[in-house]
């Protein structure tokens, strides 16, 4: 039994998406990250950077005390090698994969993750933030479209993998954030291919944030104000 510490955003359907695509079982431990839920001290224990999601495996490979993961890379990563898919065993096969969940780790979901926060969330629109986030986002998809022409298939080569499952997610958000699929071929292709997997579908009907005003509470909890408050920083 695997317990999943979860919210509904593109870094947690990653390991919902996983999970499903390994069909084992799992149980869903919501975190409700808009009233503060990443705070507590029970969820610190098992993700000490106060971020979903997170794992517990209760039947650890090495048959000892039940196993706390966080970091989505390191998840994946994981629960490729305890279960054995998803990530290729000849060496540079896997070293591409491996590459690929690393660009997503360090590139695109950060960037798209500032580009979301400035041009979405932010009270005050600052036009150079903007800016600079949208154009490393629209670079990162022309690297992944490039790469997608390149496979023609998906993001590590002709099998999907981990890699995929890590990209997919974060590009779910192309139309909130105003970039068009039809702009990068390849990717739109991708895009398709993967959304239409029934473990993908399932993976992403996981939970839903509850229908609550985004106030100014939800906005410290999930914007950084909090944090400074747990930790007595200024």
């Amino acid at each position: 039994m695997i317990d999943l510490y979860y919210a509904p955003t593109p870094n947690g359907w990653k390991i919902s998406i996983m999970l499903e695509e390994l069909g084992i079982p799992y149980e869903v431990k919501p975190v409700n990250i808009r009233a503060g839920d990443q705070f507590k001290p029970e969820f610190l224990a098992i993700s000490p950077n106060n971020r979903i999601p997170a794992i517990v495996d209760r039947a650890p490979p090495d048959g000892g005390e039940p196993l706390p993961v966080f970091e989505t890379g390191a998840i994946l990563f994981y629960l490729a090698n305890k279960f054995g898919r998803f990530l290729p065993t000849e060496m540079r096969a896997r070293m591409v994969t491996i590459q690929w969940v690393m660009w997503q780790m360090g590139g695109l979901g950060p960037m798209l993750g500032q580009h979301g926060h400035f041009a979405l969330y932010a009270p005050e629109k600052i036009p150079y933030a903007i800016q600079r986030y949208r154009d490393e986002a629209a670079r990162l998809y022309h690297v992944l479209d490039t790469q997608l022409g390149k496979t023609g298939a998906y993001v590590a080569g002709g099998d999907y993998t981990i890699a995929d499952i890590a990209c997919f997610p974060w590009t779910m958000t192309h139309k909130a954030q105003g970039f068009t699929l039809g702009d990068y071929p390849n990717v739109k292709r991708w895009y398709a291919e993967v959304r239409a997997r029934p473990q993908v579908q399932a993976g992403l009907a996981i939970g839903k944030f509850v229908k609550e005003p985004f106030d100014e509470e939800a906005r410290k909890n999930m914007f950084g104000q909090r944090a400074k408050e747990v930790t007595g920083k200024t």
